[in-house]
C-alpha cells in the first residue's frame, strides 16, 4: 500500500507540470488547426467521431493496436520460435489498425482544444508518444523481416513503452478531463414540473437559456410548440441556444452538430449522444418545463 500511495500522487504531479507546459501551445494551436481543416463537418467527421456508432469511436479502435502490439510483446517473451511470424504479422495487424485510430483520435482532440489548454498540451504528448510507439513498432518489424530478431524485439519493447506512456496520456484525457464524455451524462435534473418564463417572453425562432435547478435548458418556440433541450452539448458543451434553429432541429455553434428539437435525437454529428429533451407546458401564462420520462 505505501509503494502504490508513494507512486500515485508523482505521476498526477506529472501530469499536473505537462497540463502547464505553456511551451506547447504553439505547436498543438498548429496541428489542432491543420487538423479541423482537414476533417471539416461531414460524413468523414462523423465516422470518425463515431455518429454512427452511438459512441466515441477512437477509443474502440484503440483496443487492436494495443492489444495486437501487447500481444506480439508476449508472444516475443513466452512464444519461442514457432511464435515468430504470429508476432510479426501482429505487429503488421496493429500498424494497419493504426492509421484510422490516430485519424479519430485527433479528429477529437482538435474539437477539445478550444479554451481548454490542459487538453491542448496533453492530447499533443499523448500523441506523440503513440507515434513514437507506432514508430518503434514499423522499425521492429522491417528488423525482424531482415532477420535481425534480437534488435527487433528490442524495439518492440521500447514500443511498448512509449505505448504504455501515451495510454496512461489517454486515459488521463478520458478519466480526469472526460474527453469523448456524453457531457450530460451527470446531469440530475428534477422530476416536478419547474417554472422558468414567462410565455409572453418568448419569441418564435430565438431560442433562450433558462435554469432548472443547476443545469442549462435552451427553450425555443419552434412552428408554435414550445421545445426544450439541455443547453450543454453532449458533444464538446457548446450553448445550443446561441445556435442555429432551422426545420425544426437546432444546431451547435461549436461543431455543428444538429438535434431535432422534438426530442433530442441526433440529426447529424460530430456529436455521438443525443441530447436530452424537457417536456414544456404552458400554465397560467407561464412556460414550465420538466425532463422527457418524468412520472
Amino acid at each position: 500500500m505505501s509503494t502504490i500511495g508513494a507512486v500515485t500522487p508523482r505521476t498526477h504531479r506529472a501530469v499536473e507540470r505537462l497540463e502547464g507546459a505553456t511551451l506547447l501551445d504553439g505547436p498543438a494551436g498548429t496541428i489542432a488547426k491543420a487538423v479541423r481543416k482537414a476533417l471539416p463537418g461531414g460524413p468523414v467527421k462523423d465516422a470518425l467521431s463515431g455518429t454512427w456508432l452511438g459512441h466515441a469511436l477512437h477509443p474502440v479502435l484503440t483496443d487492436v493496436p494495443i492489444g495486437t502490439w501487447t500481444s506480439a510483446l508476449l508472444l516475443d517473451c513466452v512464444g519461442g520460435r514457432p511464435a515468430r511470424p504470429a508476432a510479426d504479422r501482429l505487429i503488421g495487424i496493429g500498424l494497419l489498425a493504426a492509421l484510422p485510430t490516430v485519424a479519430a483520435g485527433a479528429s477529437d482532440w482538435a474539437d477539445s482544444t478550444a479554451g481548454n489548454a490542459a487538453v491542448r498540451r496533453v492530447g499533443l504528448v499523448h500523441a506523440t508518444g503513440n507515434g513514437i510507439a507506432a514508430t518503434l513498432f514499423a522499425a521492429s518489424l522491417v528488423a525482424r523481416r531482415r532477420g535481425a530478431r534480437a534488435p527487433g524485439r528490442l524495439l518492440a519493447l521500447a514500443g511498448g513503452a512509449a505505448m504504455a506512456t501515451g495510454g496512461y496520456l489517454g486515459g488521463h484525457l478520458s478519466m480526469a478531463r472526460g474527453i469523448g464524455v456524453d457531457e450530460t451524462a451527470f446531469d440530475l435534473p428534477p422530476d416536478d414540473w419547474t417554472d422558468v418564463l414567462a410565455e409572453g417572453e418568448l419569441a418564435e425562432g430565438r431560442p433562450r437559456a433558462v435554469r432548472v435547478d443547476a443545469i442549462n435548458v435552451m427553450v425555443v418556440r419552434d412552428r408554435g410548440e414550445v421545445r426544450a433541450l439541455t443547453d450543454r452539448c453532449a458533444h464538446r458543451g457548446g450553448p445550443l441556444h446561441e445556435g442555429e434553429v432551422r426545420d425544426g432541429c437546432v444546431t451547435c455553434p461549436w461543431h455543428g452538430s444538429t438535434f431535432d428539437l422534438r426530442d433530442g435525437s441526433l440529426v447529424r454529428g460530430p456529436a455521438a449522444y443525443p441530447q436530452p429533451a424537457w417536456q414544456a407546458r404552458v400554465r397560467e401564462g407561464r412556460i414550465e418545463l420538466r425532463p422527457v420520462g418524468a412520472a
